[in-house]
């Protein structure tokens, strides 16, 4: 939320008007979807050895957006 918050400072302030891109997984709640399975198991495995992380679907993270003051977003799942 801290970093959302800078973020929406810097690409307002002055009158700019910026974008911030996020890159991120999403837990999805549809089944079926091999490919995806293996990759969100993938950085599970990742999020417990290295980070501290936490797994938002796309309500979650557009809650979150929206407190740190992102009005228009625009949510895109892809698998790359």
């Amino acid at each position: 939320m801290k970093i959302l918050k800078i973020c929406k400072e810097a690409i307002t302030s002055n009158g700019k008007m910026g974008k911030v891109i996020i890159i991120d997984m999403l837990v999805e709640k549809k089944e079926g979807d091999n490919e995806s399975t293996k990759t969100e198991l993938f950085f599970d495995m990742m999020m417990m050895v290295l980070v501290t992380g936490k797994k938002r679907d796309e309500k979650e993270s557009a809650k979150l957006l929206l407190e740190a003051g992102f009005t228009h977003y625009k949510i895109t799942p892809i698998l790359g």
